[in-house]
């Protein structure tokens, strides 16, 4: 069965309701000019409060390596996922961390530019310029065959919804389904009801 990652974690209320849904991780955005941006200590509060055994999962965009591993160690971090330019040798300086490199896809993929990253999974969104992520826009998924079969996870994401998580599934068969920006109220406020009818979705796929 796909894991699904709730992302754009902002508040105590969505995490628990996001858990009691059946999520496998969470995602918490540390990049200040997301309207889903959360402050590290608020985010630290919030993860004491949450079972163990759900996967926290920090999102970076461009950050410094010292800051990235500041804000890993106070939030107690299990994964770190890069939303931004970093290189394959900025993602190898956290040894002690599994990584998530994200790409954004527009009308192509390069497979021999994704491979260069040896990290523990990737990430494929929507490219919408001057918007790293959360853009609530899908990409052809069809494009992902082109990476052939590779040994990473992969985490989908952009623009997924209870409309359309039935055929992102049936696609290309991802690992994790990343969602945020439809399951939301508002930017960074989710809707509880709209987190369990795409979880009873996701459930039966």
């Amino acid at each position: 069965m796909v894991k699904v990652k709730i992302c754009g974690i902002t508040n105590l209320a969505d995490a628990e309701a996001a858990i009691e849904a059946g999520c496998a991780a969470l995602g918490f955005v540390f990049y200040r000019k997301s309207s889903r941006y959360i402050d590290p200590n608020k985010a630290q509060k919030i993860i004491n409060n949450i079972p163990r055994h759900i996967i926290k999962i920090g999102v970076f965009v461009n950050a410094r390596e010292k800051s990235v591993k500041r804000i890993a160690r106070l939030c107690n971090l299990d994964i770190l996922q890069f939303h931004g330019d970093e290189s394959w040798a900025f993602c190898e300086k956290f040894k002690n961390y599994k990584i998530i490199k994200a790409f954004r896809v527009k009308d192509k993929i390069d497979p021999s530019h994704i491979l260069k990253y040896r990290t523990f999974a990737y990430l494929f969104d929507t490219f919408v310029k001057s918007m790293p992520g959360g853009t609530g826009r899908s990409f052809d998924w069809r494009l992902l065959k082109s990476l052939g079969p590779i040994k990473q996870p992969i985490f989908l994401s952009g623009g997924i919804s209870e409309n359309n998580v039935r055929q992102a599934i049936g696609s290309i068969r991802p690992q994790w389904i990343d969602v945020s920006s439809s399951l939301e109220i508002r930017p960074g406020k989710k809707s509880r009801k709209k987190i369990e009818n795409f979880m009873k979705l996701a459930k039966k796929l």
